[in-house]
């Protein structure tokens, strides 16, 4: 997905924005998933249902979601020359593994989001790799004629998976700002 880079942005903008008004930092990453759902099922619609260019749908929505959140920040902050800070995430240390030489800090010293990044990638890794449900998502993207034959429906599996990934994307973004 192209659209990444805008997707990211707009997640980081939304999240910190919803925060900002009073919003806990979870549900500031919540609310940064749900707007990333939204571009994702944009992005869904522009090459699932009409067919059309990744590349160009995805450069597209990169613009588009950048361009979004520079307006609403102009919107929501008018003239601060320095935009209201929030109290992040704050790193979990792990009694005596946090101390380790080199690696305490790398991986024993995170927040809670980043732990929860790493148990999504093992659980999407077990998921794609492991169950029907992950055979199902990459037969449909090597083969969406196979999957059909198998009484799959190709169009509700890549929504749904543009969708997902959407979603995770804006929650990194959200990561950066919150």
């Amino acid at each position: 997905n192209l659209g990444i880079e805008g997707i990211m942005t707009f997640g980081a903008m939304i999240g910190w924005l919803a925060v900002i008004h009073g919003a806990d930092l979870w549900t500031g990453l919540l609310v940064a998933a749900f707007a990333g759902a939204i571009f994702g099922l944009l992005h869904a619609l522009l090459t699932v249902t009409l067919g059309l260019s990744q590349h160009v749908t995805g450069l597209g929505i990169t613009l588009f979601a950048a361009s979004l959140s520079y307006f609403i920040f102009r919107l929501v902050v008018p003239l601060a020359g320095t935009p209201p800070t929030i109290v992040p995430f704050q790193p979990i240390d792990i009694p005596v593994l946090s101390g380790l030489p080199f690696l305490g800090p790398a991986l024993f010293a995170q927040t809670a989001p980043t732990y929860l990044a790493i148990f999504l990638a093992l659980a999407m890794g077990y998921l794609i790799f492991r169950t029907p449900l992950g055979l199902t998502i990459r037969m449909t993207g090597e083969n969406p004629h196979a999957a059909e034959a198998q009484g799959i429906d190709p169009i509700r599996i890549r929504y749904g998976a543009i969708i997902a990934g959407s979603a995770l994307m804006a929650v990194g973004g959200a990561f950066l700002t919150l």
